[in-house]
């Protein structure tokens, strides 16, 4: 029996993104301590077995004595637990808990979920966090990437310098996602949009898009949608930052979207869903939206980006879409509309044969207990 410590910032992402491993974890009888702030999710890590330590991290914030204090707090749960190893997920616990483990002497694992904004935009914010980032990797046992260019990226600027592996992002539960019968078009059809509701996450475009369609399908000159597509609805899931909250009143109050707030259970909106559009530009790792989508066999419409062009055969299981372009997303829906109901139904098909043989969420854990039988 080992001692595992995992380091995140979200109790969403760990208990939704990474179940399987903590299941996996305990049916070894290993014993799991989870170091993060308090959330929906902590109640239900515990119950499954969890150790849970209340741990604030300052998610956005740059403040150099906050994450002084961080490292210092990672320090002190690392000497209560004497961990045999540690799991990092994100920048900060990868940064300051790598640290922590460096100045312990434990050996760690880190993960890169995604580069994030600090890394995509360049500049002096770029040039300090690949210095944290290759402080904080510096001796960790290996370090995970989830998609192919974040990889190239932190190679090409040495950020890596010891052992790495590329995994499919954080897979998908291809049992929980089970295939769901696809919905028919008597009521129309419904598109959905699953993420924060921020701007990085393509709403800009989501909300322009769904904008252009009326409750009654008028295409606009030169589109290519039929008459026989009836009603679309455009339908909105996720957790609303405040800069958006009155133009989402807007457009809920004015029949144009509708907003179902945060979803538990994302599996209920994908049961009357046709179609996923994460019209995303966020620099994320693989997107889980997409890869739970193709696993309950809906066809996507998403960037060509890292993070969503893996998971997307243009024309095969979706449609890809240029970045911030509204336009190419207003055509990419009217193509979509402009095709069967078989047609659609085999593109969710061919979603989720994808993700089965792509990103099984079990190659994901493997991997992590591969490393500790390598670290025993």
């Amino acid at each position: 029996m080992m001692k595992v410590l995992i380091l995140a910032n979200n109790s969403v992402g760990l208990y939704k993104f990474r179940k399987e491993l903590l299941e996996a974890l305990l049916a070894n009888k290993h014993e799991v301590f989870i170091s993060l702030p308090n959330g929906d999710f902590i109640d239900d890590m515990q119950q499954m077995g969890c150790h849970f330590i209340e741990t604030e991290i300052s998610r956005h914030g740059t403040n150099p004595l906050t994450d002084l204090a961080l490292t210092k707090k990672y320090c002190s749960i690392i000497k209560s637990v004497k961990p045999d190893i540690v799991f990092t997920y994100t920048i900060k616990p990868n940064v300051y808990g790598g640290i922590a483990c460096q100045l312990c002497k434990v050996p760690y694992v880190a993960n890169v979920t995604g580069l994030g904004t600090a890394v995509e935009n360049g500049g002096i914010l770029q040039k300090i966090t690949l210095a944290l980032y290759r402080t904080g990797l510096r001796k960790a046992r290996r370090v995970f990437f989830q998609n192919q260019a974040n990889l190239d990226f932190m190679l090409r600027h040495k950020v890596v310098r010891g052992a790495y592996s590329l995994l499919p992002g954080s897979g998908v539960n291809l049992e929980r996602f089970a295939p769901l019968p696809y919905p028919d078009e008597t009521d129309g059809i419904h598109f959905v949009f699953i993420s924060r509701i921020m701007r990085e996450k393509g709403i800009e475009q989501y909300l322009a898009a769904a904008k252009n369609f009326s409750s009654t399908c008028h295409p606009r000159e030169g589109g290519d949608l039929p008459a026989r597509a009836g009603k679309i609805h455009f339908h909105i899931c996720g957790f609303c930052e405040p800069e958006y909250k009155g133009k989402l009143d807007e457009y809920i109050k004015n029949g144009t979207v509708i907003y179902h707030g945060m979803v538990r259970d994302v599996r209920e909106i994908h049961k009357i869903s046709h179609c996923t559009i994460h019209p995303s530009f966020y620099p994320e790792g693989i997107s889980n939206v997409l890869l739970e989508s193709c696993a309950c066999a809906r066809p996507i419409i998403t960037t060509d980006r890292s993070g969503c062009r893996e998971v997307v055969d243009d024309g095969v299981n979706g449609f890809v879409v240029k970045q911030r372009d509204t336009e190419d997303l207003i055509r990419k829906i009217e193509k979509f509309l402009a095709l069967t109901q078989g047609q659609k139904m085999q593109m969710g098909l061919a979603g989720r044969a994808k993700v089965e043989k792509e990103f099984d969420r079990k190659i994901v854990v493997d991997a992590y207990l591969k490393e500790m039988e390598a670290a025993k």
